[in-house]
């Protein structure tokens, strides 16, 4: 049975070859999609996932289980976890991530280009490679070739790909933090600054997870001297 008309995945996938076809690359040539999940969080790290998609037919087994691929803010948890199954069994992917003390050194914007050169540094494409990184700038330092695409989660497979990735990854490791620091309620908020984490932070100050100059812009809301717990 072929994938439903109804989902994005062809759309998809037809916007990963024509990134390729528009450019000069062979038939061996592989697109990878980048996407980073927790850049605007006041605790824990920003992650980057980097993903190359198989070769998909799409009345193929794998595009039939990938048939509900999207930008990953646009999927439920439980169909996040079903997806990211599915491409961590039958894509090759990599992992990055900058920490706290890393984003509170260099800024969020470079530590997540830090994140994202270490994911691809991970997944050591071989052969004629395109980047496609989601958002307007391409990632520093990197010698591969690169194309940017706004709102690229909604466009391209493979970005969705490392977007559901990241963001699965990124969700487990707030909900093993939350249970050695429950009284911020990272298993729900993620480490975003939602108003139970900001009361949290008022009244318990900052862990070693939170990014200190993040957290330090929220003097209109906590006007008191942050206190850093171990």
């Amino acid at each position: 049975m072929p994938v439903s008309a109804k989902t994005r995945l062809p759309q998809l996938l037809k916007f990963d070859r024509a990134m390729l076809a528009a450019d000069d690359f062979s038939i061996e040539s592989v697109l990878i999609g980048i996407d980073e999940v927790g850049r605007g969080c006041l605790a824990g790290p920003v992650v980057a996932a980097a993903v190359i998609l198989p070769r998909l037919r799409l009345n193929s087994k794998i595009a039939r289980d990938l048939k509900s691929l999207d930008d990953s803010k646009k999927l439920s948890a439980d169909t996040r976890e079903t997806i990211a199954a599915v491409l961590r069994s039958h894509c090759r992917f990599a992992i990055g991530e900058a920490s706290v003390k890393e984003i509170d050194e260099v800024n969020i914007l470079q530590a997540t280009f830090l994140a994202m050169r270490r994911a691809l540094n991970e997944l050591a494409p071989s052969g004629q490679s395109l980047v496609v990184v989601d958002g307007n700038k391409e990632i520093p330092l990197c010698s591969l070739r690169q194309s940017v695409v706004v709102k690229g989660d909604s466009q391209s497979a493979a970005i969705a790909g490392a977007s559901v990735i990241a963001k699965v990854y990124r969700d487990q490791l707030m909900r093993d933090l939350a249970l050695t620091h429950p009284e911020y309620k990272w298993e729900s908020n993620k480490g975003y600054g939602s108003l139970e984490h900001r009361n949290a932070i008022a009244e318990f100050g900052l862990t070693r997870w939170h990014r200190k100059k993040f957290c330090e812009n929220l003097a209109e809301l906590i006007p008191k001297q942050l206190t850093l717990l171990s």
